[in-house]
């Protein structure tokens, strides 16, 4: 831990309140509610703030041009922290929030990484996550090494926007072109520079010399660096390097280079980034402008306190399945332990018509949350006025003299009402943020448009209380605005269904990281259980609180409690009990990261059969957490749960391996309607690790300049081993990742196979004298499911025809290839043959997966493998210029110059020579 206590804690904003669900539209070319927020642990800095607005003006003139007179950036907030001091121009933020940021400008990731990322993980032409910029870069300390801020935030934002991918390769810098020479990986190739190995050490360089070959790889020595000239006439492209003056457009189907081997061309089949942002629909719905844009407008919002309004349903269907008493448990759960002290909070109760039993009070203490206890519904009579509820909570944020703009309303209820669409203009127009907990499976659907529209949360709970939906839901509810310091952690969310004298039996891990304020929950629907918790020390814990009327017992340990494994035993008391325990906690230490969960849905809606992608990021400030167990619960509106385990190894689902993403396909879909999702992510004692590599989708980084032939070095970057990892202790955390609606399911299961094998990504190849090794990861009957029937391999001289014509190419023979479980490592060796002799040096390798049903898989990421082994002394040191002349030929050319010269030279001579001495008699003497 020693690590994370060298620099300030980087405060976890955002990755505790579900996937990142941006704010922005496109408004006749402009993007509008696009949010930058300054991190609270960023020092007051007012020029930062302009620094942030010259950074987007420039920025939306270079998108402008970059995108052919098509986008701009039109509107921006800027979020300010609570902890800066206030001035009249800030304005309170409505729906805007840290969650919907955008672009964070936050603490580098560690010590000395100020390098610009996008927190991507989905697939090619899916929205990232968001921007990652320090200050530092922002305020231009970085130039030198990235480029322009402005140009880099486009660089960034087609990440962001588009799912476009970067064009260099830190992993793989260099590649054999079909040239058979060594390339520098980028795009365009008409990017000239010097390849060179160039090391300083402070002020002094100690090496600088010729790059040499590696006789593995074939290819460049691993010191070996891409210098690009300064000045330059290419204008491609912006997701190679933008910082090169003359770069101002993305490659297109022209310019790309389809050879290199970056992510752009393995995450997007080989497509150029202008095809990607062309096919997207921002593209499809806008039409090039005839004259330039309007200059950005900044909104400067200052977040600050938080106010809440629970809107409770007591109508008379909550009464059903002991509905009322599970959502007092649950509420009583978000007022004892989830909502921040400084809060303001208020009450509604509704039914056919609505009541205000409590105006917000300031939580300040016990007392405060006591007396709210108080408010909490007893009877449920009556029908349900959903819009009737949602106005009295607006009358009761007035009452006391608070703007409607950026407060809160928690709306929970079980029931339809088709009132309630005629409110949800006035609710978007209003400012106020709607959270929305569907509990039941007749919840009013018209209310997720309301939570769509104002960024609010939209959870499901179902009649099953073992699932514990409902206390899951409110857990969800934390503020996103504070310090991660203060946020509640989920360490556990249990629950069972059990006979009298049963048990419920389990532990739960308290980590380092964790343990401040640590809450402990239980609760039953018929008879108080017998309660038995256990620290790490075997010590029997103290007394619960028992609220008999709740149905609830819990336990609060002040202060920080003991790391290590605590152990529960709890006995049913009554026949068909269900019986949950619930365990909340904070950061023991505000200057060490906290490892954090965070849950989310490719999707918030879908189409039987389409997949969805269930989505579990774990991380420890901003750096992955690696070799953990996570699980998936998908649980559908009648309580029906399926269970995944989800993988981060870098296939089918999974785009990324080891980082901290951790994945799977979902399609057993049970039924139309509304579906839930819930992740526990386990991580075991010296199986778990921090990894400390340089994010993925970072901007590139430019070693230094060729000027005049010369290199103009630039100060060089904290450097990591690429698997330089750390472990970590043992830990347990839950989160819900939010509901999600799924449609046209049939009523009986089809008896067709819907689903391929999923594509394999992660296709590998190695060289070794004539034979060619092959790895890849095994995908499955059904996606990522299961085992597929065979592997079709086939091979070709030419990328493009592997990619276009993949059915044409020559098949390699798998005769002994026997495909193993989906997620299994495969491997396979082979001798290539029936290849040209011109070509045979490079060729290209691509895999297609069958099952049962002879359903094909996409055609897998395509490889290339040089078989040839080079000269060793054949050191090109400078790209070739656009012209294409290469050295060999200038040479041929100026031998034949001089001998087509010498050649006149030598005919004029002798003709003058025969004119001075014309013809004569020979004469004797």
């Amino acid at each position: 831990m020693g690590l994370f206590r060298s620099f300030v804690f980087l405060l976890m904003l955002y990755l505790l309140q579900g996937s990142n669900a941006s704010l922005v539209q496109l408004n006749n070319n402009g993007y509008e509610g696009i949010i930058i927020a300054i991190d609270p642990a960023v020092p007051e800095d007012e020029t930062l703030i302009e620094k942030i607005q010259n950074m987007v003006i420039d920025a939306s003139t270079y998108l402008f041009e970059a995108t052919e007179n098509r986008f701009f950036f039109k509107n921006v907030s800027i979020l300010i922290p609570e902890n800066w001091k206030n001035i009249n121009q800030y304005k309170r933020p409505k729906h805007e929030s840290y969650k919907h940021a955008d672009v964070r400008v936050a603490p580098p990731t560690l010590p000395g990484r100020y390098e610009p990322y996008t927190k991507q993980f989905t697939a090619c032409e899916e929205k990232g996550e968001y921007i990652h910029f320090t200050p530092d870069f922002v305020h231009g300390n970085k130039r030198n090494e990235f480029g322009p801020s402005g140009r880099l935030l486009v660089h960034e934002w087609a990440h962001l926007r588009w799912g476009v991918f970067d064009e260099y390769n830190d992993d793989e810098p260099f590649y054999r072109a079909k040239s058979k020479k060594i390339e520098a990986t980028r795009c365009s190739s008409g990017i000239t520079g010097l390849n060179k190995v160039y090391i300083c050490q402070g002020d002094s360089c100690v090496t600088n010399r010729e790059c040499r070959m590696d006789s593995k790889t074939k290819l460049y020595e691993k010191d070996c660096q891409f210098f690009p000239d300064k000045d330059q006439t290419e204008k491609t492209s912006i997701m190679f390097m933008q910082g090169i003056d003359s770069v101002t457009e993305f490659c297109n189907e022209k310019t790309h280079n389809r050879e290199a081997p970056n992510l752009q061309n393995k995450m997007c089949n080989y497509r150029s980034t202008w095809e990607v942002i062309s096919n997207s629909e921002d593209f499809k719905n806008t039409t090039a402008m005839m004259a330039p844009p309007p200059p950005p407008v900044f909104s400067l919002l200052k977040i600050s306190e938080r106010i809440v309004c629970l809107v409770l349903d007591k109508s008379g269907s909550m009464a059903a399945s002991h509905r009322l008493n599970r959502m007092n448990q649950a509420a009583q759960h978000f007022l004892l332990q989830i909502v921040e002290n400084g809060s303001w909070v208020g009450m509604v109760h509704f039914d056919s018509s609505a009541s205000i039993k409590s105006n917000p009070i300031q939580i300040i203490s016990s007392s405060e949350r006591r007396k709210l206890l108080e408010s909490l519904p007893t009877v449920a009579s009556g029908g349900t006025s959903i819009c009737s509820g949602i106005k009295s909570g607006f009358q009761a944020i007035r009452n006391v003299n608070f703007q409607i703009d950026g407060s809160e309303i928690v709306l929970l209820t079980d029931g339809e009402d088709n009132t309630a669409k005629t409110c949800i203009e006035e609710v978007k127009q209003n400012g106020a943020i709607i959270h929305f907990i569907a509990l039941g499976p007749d919840a009013a659907p018209e209310v997720r448009e309301m939570t769509a529209a104002t960024g609010g949360i939209y959870v499901y709970a179902s009649d099953e209380g073992q699932n514990n939906g409902l206390i899951d839901a409110f857990a969800a509810l934390a503020s996103g605005n504070i310090d991660a310091s203060q946020q509640p952690l989920q360490l556990e969310s249990k629950g069972l269904k059990l006979n009298s004298n049963d048990w419920m039996n389990g532990t739960v891990i308290i980590d380092s990281t964790v343990g401040k304020d640590t809450f402990f929950l239980i609760t039953w629907n018929q008879q108080l259980p017998s309660i038995y918790l256990f620290d790490p020390s075997g010590i029997s814990m103290g007394t619960f609180i028992v609220d008999s009327a709740s149905k609830m017992a819990y336990l609060n340990i002040p202060g920080t409690t003991k790391v290590g494994v605590w152990t529960y035993n709890i006995q049913a008391k009554a026949s068909q009990e269900t019986l949950t325990i619930t365990v909340n906690s904070r950061a023991a230490n505000s200057f060490v990261p906290p490892i954090t969960v965070n849950a989310k849905m490719n999707k918030d809606t879908n189409s039987y059969p389409n997949p969805l992608i269930v989505y579990a990021e774990i991380v420890q400030g901003y750096l992955p957490i690696l070799g953990a167990n996570v699980t998936a619960f998908i649980e559908s509106k009648f309580g029906e749960t399926e269970v995944l385990e989800l993988l981060d190894n870098g296939a089918g689902a999974d785009s990324f391996k080891n980082d901290g993403v951790y994945s799977r396909y979902f399609t057993t879909y049970k039924e139309n309607g509304m579906y839930n999702l819930k992740v526990r992510a386990h991580g075991g004692e010296n199986t778990v690790t921090r990894s400390l590599r340089h994010p993925l989708n970072r901007a590139a980084y430019i070693p230094g300049w060729v000027v005049d032939g010369n290199i103009e070095r630039n100060p060089s970057r904290p450097e990591n081993d690429e698997d330089t990892q750390t472990n970590v202790e043992s830990f347990t955390r839950t989160a819900t990742g939010g509901a999600f609606v799924v449609s046209n399911v049939p009523q009986s299961p089809s008896s067709l196979d819907l689903f391929p094998p999923s594509q394999i990504t992660d296709l590998e190849a190695t060289s070794h004298e004539d034979e060619i090794s092959l790895t890849w990861t095994a995908p499955g009957d059904d996606f990522d499911v299961g085992k597929v029937q065979e592997y079709i391999i086939r091979i070709s001289e030419s990328i493009l025809d592997l990619r276009d014509n993949f059915d044409d190419a020559l098949q390699v023979n798998t005769t002994a290839l026997l495909p193993n479980e989906a997620n299994s490592k495969e491997t396979f060796t082979f001798k290539p043959g029936n290849i040209s002799e011109e070509n045979e040096t490079h060729i290209f390798i691509a895999i297609q997966s069958v099952d049962k049903s002879n359903l094909t898989s996409k055609v897998s990421n395509i490889v290339q493998v040089a078989l040839f082994v080079p000269q060793e002394d054949y050191i090109p040191d400078k790209n070739p210029p656009k012209s294409g002349l290469s050295i060999s030929a200038l040479v041929l050319l100026v031998v034949g110059s001089v001998v087509i010269v010498s050649l006149i030279l030598s005919i004029t001579i002798y003709i003058l020579n025969k004119r001075r001495n014309p013809s004569r008699p020979r004469t004797g003497f």
